[in-house]
């Protein structure tokens, strides 16, 4: 990595090219708009969700208006939405604003960012058993949203075959997909989101079936996808990573330069 681009450099660049980015094509259902500093996104499947580069220095009563007017905009819509916080966001109490609002905190994860050249020029990972394949079929996005239910166990994970298809759709040479397969079943999935006008390929999914972990397998995909980001011009890779994501990319060359945290209003539609 370029010695210039430490933690602090890197979150400027991310913060600069990612975090108000709206795609030119949007799937089908998905409008957006801006609220002040907010770009709103609505029509997204499992919900809605809120970004912005900063807030302007909106403090006090002119930030909860813009919280309220929020709340109000999903209400009406019917719609959850997600407000991702950055641990460097301010002002500094926006946390306990968005609670006092109706907002409630996920779990935290890691913004990670690092250079595809080292992870692309890796040599090819051979794991007996398991190849990997590039894929768009829905019935192929089924597999891995059945996989991410075996994984998570919280339920159908139907909306995120939906996602994928509609993206796919919308914007075909925007999005990568790749599985893991094994015995006949996906047994890891990861998808690519290549971002046009900036340095960034971001990198999604991830999840591994327990019992096909330790085989270097999440990374024999992290590195996949790197060889294609390079091939298409991008040079970084970020990623929202989990706790247990995070050693992996770290030691990849991957560095945490954020943390993020989703906070998730979800209106009460029973009139009670």
């Amino acid at each position: 990595m370029n010695d210039d681009l430490d933690a602090g450099r890197l979150r400027e660049i991310y913060d600069a090219q990612l975090r108000a980015h709206v795609p030119e094509r949007l799937p089908a259902g998905v409008t957006v708009d801006r609220d002040g500093p907010l770009v709103r996104f609505f029509g997204t499947g499992r919900s809605g969700y809120l970004t912005y580069r900063d807030l302007g220095g909106l403090d006090g009563d002119e930030l909860d208006e813009l919280i309220e007017r929020q709340v109000r905009a999903f209400t009406d819509r019917g719609e959850e939405v997600e407000w991702k916080l950055h641990g460097h966001d301010r002002p500094a109490d926006l946390a306990d604003r968005l609670v006092a609002h109706g907002f409630r905190p996920e779990v935290q994860e890691t913004v990670v960012i690092g250079p595809a050249g080292p992870l692309a020029a890796a040599p090819l990972r051979e794991i007996p058993g398991v190849r990997l394949r590039e894929v768009t079929a829905r019935a192929d996005l089924d597999r891995i949203a059945g996989m991410e239910e075996e994984v998570w166990g919280d339920g159908s994970r139907d909306y995120l075959a939906e996602m994928l298809d509609k993206e796919l759709t919308a914007d075909p040479d925007g999005l990568l997909v790749v599985v893991a397969e094994a015995d006949d079943r996906v047994v890891c999935a990861g998808w690519t989101r290549y971002v046009p006008g900036t340095e960034f390929a971001t990198l999604w999914g991830g999840s591994t079936l327990p019992e096909y972990r330790g085989r270097g397998i999440y990374k024999a995909i992290v590195e996949h996808r790197a060889r294609r980001a390079i091939e298409r011009g991008y040079s970084l890779l970020q990623v929202d990573c989990s706790p247990d994501s995070r050693p992996i990319l770290e030691r990849v060359g991957l560095i945490p330069v954020a943390t993020t945290t989703p906070y998730m209003f979800r209106p009460d539609l029973t009139g009670g």
